[in-house]
């Protein structure tokens, strides 16, 4: 039995030569690499800040529109809804932080981690300050005080700036590539 010779087939004149890959080149190219690099985390990123969006915001309207014996309506902390934001706030960070280190910047070098934790609260401190003013102004200024206006003001629009400014200030300076 003849075993064919594995050379034959490399030498063979009659195969066509395999066309070279184009390269890419231009702005497309750019996009598509900025792409790449981005969309995996941004996607996980934003899967971590959605659980956790929904959990700050379930523990927010159980302090502050429901009481234990009266049901929803004014709730323990209705009068005080800053300092129940500032608990939800701090819970959900605990969360945040493990769901971002572990999974949505797994890849990057572990750092320092008192580094990474105190970067961290100093980025979520200001991010707390930019969602609270924006329910503060609804409740202080504007004078709104029902579910949907705390739920628009502090949970929609507090966590869509507070949340931008995270992701760009965690990327750069809490889980940077190094």
């Amino acid at each position: 039995m003849l075993t064919p010779d594995p050379q034959a087939e490399i030498a063979d004149p009659t195969r066509p030569a395999p066309s070279p890959t184009p390269q890419r080149t231009g702005i497309r190219a750019s996009l598509r690499a900025l792409l790449d690099e981005h969309l995996a985390s941004t996607v996980k990123f934003l899967l971590v800040g959605g659980i956790v969006f929904l959990l700050d915001a379930a523990m927010y309207n159980v302090l502050v529109f429901w009481h234990p014996t009266d049901g929803w309506g004014e709730g323990l902390m209705h009068h005080n809804p800053l300092t129940a934001k500032v608990l939800t706030i701090g819970a959900a960070s605990c969360l945040t932080y493990l769901g971002n280190r572990l999974w949505t910047f797994g890849d990057r070098p572990r750092p320092d981690t008192t580094r990474s934790i105190m970067l961290f609260i100093l980025v979520n401190v200001i991010a707390s300050g930019l969602q609270l003013s924006c329910l503060g102004f609804s409740r202080y200024v504007l004078g709104l005080d029902s579910l949907l206006a705390d739920n628009i003001s502090g949970t929609l629009i507090g966590q869509a700036v507070s949340t931008s400014f995270r992701y760009v200030t965690y990327g750069r300076f809490v889980f940077p590539r190094r």
